[in-house]
């Protein structure tokens, strides 16, 4: 360990050394080498590694510990007693959860560390940042000893700036990774998905200049749609430099000079702009100029917005033919290649779909422009799901945190319209301020998109009404509804009439129920394909006497793991809502799907 390093440690403290979460977005056009591959681990549930014998932090202390894992600790005295050794311990591939890779760890919820070593030249007046995809849930990181910083939240990015730190050679990179659930967390302890813990996203080491474009966004305005607007946001900005967007398929070029501000604010007018629609994806390469650096983007024009019970695209009314997904590989594991959202989003196409609701959380990059490429319109939300605690501060700003982090990556993302600020909340006047204090950061940061909820509705003597005070501040009024499965009589589904207090657009954002792939009989059992093709033959007959519908998306478009689902024989650990089967075979039910799309117009 070099003499500068020990220094630093001695000066810092082992406390947080550079800038976290700097927000540099078009990660994959910059200049970057992938740290992917294949990592050392260690599992330390009781937090040796972390903590002294006392509970002493040792990332908190100014005396030198050898058992801190993060020192990645060699001694050269066979005197000394160092009890881990990270060259020794097994491997694991990265990105990627620890669940699906060791058996051992299937269930496991705790604390695992892991390590790279890595070389890199890093050339004078150049910088260099540190980037995850997404960490689940709690995470720490060192780099060659040092303490960067802490991340809590399990879906979205973050990175730092090692340019001070990096060696030439024989850098290590040390991560502690805690997906133990917490009440106070977002989500908190009870979900119905799996709690897929490790470093699930790819990890990136990105270079830039001195000063570069840490930031943009460029869209369409929603008024007038002859105008694009936006920003562009530079890192250590110098007065007078210049700045250009240009879009050359439409002849628009536009420069500006930096004042002593780092965000500058635009607008110009364009003519001829084609419009991204569903049935026509049509994106423009867009390339921002700044100081001989040119940062290229491939960024789709549209408005949405709602009018008399509608949604409108482009000022055109749309219907939302939707399934729900969860981010799954097809190997029970988290997904996270460009090749799991390929499949995953073919399949909704196939499916008939223009439109899909990632659930619930902040899903990969890789899936959301993907979107923009095939054409498929986009829910995104944050992890407030069911029972958050709505009177903790803290939970409310780590709630926060989330849906900026998910606002500022996906902003110029023309396939997301509807940003979600929860899913099936209980009712109070705590969590009503709680997410209506998200819907209002959420207008802040993006005006240009819908804000929804997916929430619940009362039902009485064969009347279903939608009431729920948070459809007053929101855009279109979403709900999830399980007849025949949670409840009701599939026999009278045609009878159900349902009511809403909002003149506002309709969708029903879940419905569903269970079946084994390949199991059959009679439809009146649960569990078959048979039962599920009836249930959803009759679900559709009411939801189309639904007053202001202007969308739906099933539960969901795959099987998926998760531990609340034991049935021996037939669940076995997923939830048996899918469509399709966890091992890629379509159920009866995904032609009963595909035939409706296919006749909605």
């Amino acid at each position: 360990m070099s003499r500068l390093i020990l220094l630093l440690m001695l000066l810092t403290g082992y406390q947080s050394f550079s800038q976290e979460n700097l927000s540099i977005q078009n990660i994959g056009n910059r200049k970057t080498y992938s740290l992917n591959g294949k990592w050392n681990y260690i599992v330390d549930p009781y937090e040796t590694g972390y903590y002294n014998f006392h509970l002493d932090q040792y990332d908190t202390r100014k005396d030198f510990q050898m058992g801190a894992y993060y020192f990645n600790y060699h001694s050269p005295n066979k005197q000394d007693l160092v009890e881990y050794d990270f060259d020794k311990s097994p491997v694991m591939n990265i990105p990627g959860d620890w669940n699906s890779q060791a058996k051992d760890l299937f269930y496991y919820e705790g604390t695992v560390w892991f390590k790279k070593s890595f070389d890199y030249s890093l050339k004078a007046g150049k910088r260099l940042f540190l980037n995850f995809g997404a960490v689940n849930y709690k995470t720490d990181v060192y780099l060659n000893g040092i303490k960067l910083g802490a991340h809590t939240g399990g879906f979205t990015s973050f990175g730092f700036e090692v340019s001070a730190l990096i060696k030439s050679s024989n850098n290590f990179l040390v991560v502690k990774v805690d997906n133990k659930r917490q009440k106070d967390a977002v989500p908190s302890t009870n979900t119905d998905w799996w709690n897929y813990g490790g470093i699930t996203r790819d990890v990136t080491l990105v270079e830039t200049e001195d000063t570069f474009i840490e930031d943009y966004s460029i869209q369409l305005d929603k008024q007038d749609t002859t105008k694009i607007t936006g920003f562009v946001k530079v890192n250590n900005a110098r007065p007078n430099d210049s700045v250009t967007i240009k879009i050359p398929e439409l002849h628009l070029f536009y420069k500006t000079n930096l004042t002593t501000d780092s965000i500058i604010n635009f607008e110009f007018f364009g003519k001829n702009i084609k419009y991204w629609t569903p049935g026509e994806p049509k994106l423009y390469q867009v390339l921002l100029s700044y100081n001989s650096q040119v940062l290229e983007d491939k960024i789709g024009f549209r408005t949405i917005a709602t009018r008399s019970g509608k949604i409108l695209l482009n000022g055109q009314p749309v219907f939302l033919k939707g399934i729900c997904i969860h981010e799954e590989n097809a190997r029970g594991g988290r997904g996270n290649s460009k090749e799991d959202a390929l499949r995953l989003l073919t399949w909704a196409k196939e499916l008939g779909c223009n439109y899909v609701r990632l659930a619930h959380y902040p899903h990969n990059e890789n899936i959301v422009r993907l979107a923009d490429k095939m054409g498929l319109l986009v829910w995104e939300e944050i992890p407030v799901y069911w029972s958050i605690n709505f009177k903790n501060p803290a939970t409310y700003q780590n709630a926060e945190n989330q849906l900026k982090d998910m606002i500022t990556r996906d902003k110029n993302r023309a396939s997301v319209i509807i940003w979600s600020m929860a899913n099936e909340t209980p009712l109070s006047a705590e969590r009503t301020k709680f997410i209506t204090d998200l819907i209002s950061v959420a207008r802040e940061k993006d005006p240009t998109r819908l804000i929804s909820a997916a929430l619940l509705s009362e039902s009485k003597d064969g009347i279903h009404t939608i009431n729920d005070p948070l459809g007053a501040y929101i855009d279109l009024v979403a709900f999830n509804q399980y007849l025949g499965w949670y409840g009701g009589n599939l026999e009278d589904a045609e009878k159900i009439k349902w009511t809403s207090i909002y003149d506002k657009p309709l969708i029903v954002s879940e419905f569903g129920g269970d079946a084994k792939q390949g199991l059959h009989g009679n439809k009146y059992d649960r569990w078959n394909e048979e039962f599920q093709e009836y249930l959803y033959i009759q679900n559709l007959k009411m939801i189309d006497k639904i007053p202001n519908l202007a969308g739906l998306s099933p539960w969901i478009l795959v099987d998926f793991r998760s531990p609340r689902r034991l049935l021996p024989g037939i669940q076995d650990g997923y939830n048996r809502k899918g469509l399709i089967s966890n091992e890629g075979k379509k159920k009866k039910a995904f032609w009963i799907m595909k035939k409706y799309y296919g006749n909605k117009r």
